[in-house]
């Protein structure tokens, strides 16, 4: 058995190309994704029982659903309604929908590990609620966020890797295509899933020392505005 590097560097152009195309779909898609899973989380937890179904069964359906389904509807569902948008387009939004049931539950459930109260005793205080949520809720969300969110951002940057089958000129189709030219798909493949370990492995890195960042010292020196204070020395006297 021999491995032929040749047939490597030689498609090393459309190899890097579709890396690059994959990273920025991962990007716009997981970005998206994140804001909407923002949204979704706090339509989980409101106190209205209509928003808290909806959200509860949009994120039962997403999750029920593979994506190539999801990408399926969308990609040939959108034209049946007379919407037809570029592949690449539909794609991005698909993985951004999956992605955000998801990291939907990652933030509900960093909330809701926050001691009881935080928030209402932040408002008694005369914090708005948007300072409350800034000054009081979100430096203390952070480090509960990055790790389960980081195993949330490798999964769906693997699962990018189905769009292919919508013909988008990502890392896994122009796998496709160098292995229909080459008729080696051991080499051709390895490359893949090679270049799929390198954007792994530099993502998880990447989370690694942002999580260290906000999980060390650092963390316990986030800037705070007067009301801020007050709420945590109010807080610390009130455990002494």
């Amino acid at each position: 058995m021999h491995f032929d590097f040749s047939i490597i560097v030689d498609n090393a152009p459309l190899f890097l190309s579709g890396a690059l195309l994959t990273l920025e779909i991962c990007a716009c898609a997981l970005a998206l994704g994140y804001l909407m899973g923002i949204a979704i989380a706090l339509m989980r937890i409101a106190p209205q029982w209509p928003l808290r179904a909806l959200a509860g069964g949009w994120i039962a359906l997403v999750r029920s659903v593979p994506f190539i389904i999801l990408l399926f509807v969308v990609h040939y569902g959108l034209p049946f309604a007379g919407v037809r948008l570029p592949s690449i387009v539909t794609g991005t939004a698909s993985l951004a929908v999956y992605a955000s049931v998801y990291y939907a539950e990652v933030v509900r459930a960093a909330i809701e590990a926050l001691p009881r109260g935080q928030y209402e005793s932040a408002r008694t205080i005369g914090m708005s609620p948007w300072q409350a949520a800034r000054h009081v809720i979100a430096p203390q969300l952070l480090r509960g966020l990055v790790p389960p969110s980081t195993n949330v951002t490798l999964t769906m940057m693997k699962e990018s890797a189905v769009l292919s089958s919508v013909t988008i000129p990502e890392l896994s189709y122009q796998g496709l295509i160098v292995q229909g030219n080459t008729f080696a798909p051991f080499e051709v493949f390895a490359a893949v899933a090679g270049l799929y370990w390198l954007i792994a492995l530099v993502t998880a890195e990447l989370a690694r020392r942002l999580e260290r960042r906000v999980g060390g010292a650092q963390a316990q020196q986030i800037a705070r505005n007067a009301l801020a204070e007050r709420y945590l020395s109010l807080e610390k006297r009130s455990a002494s």
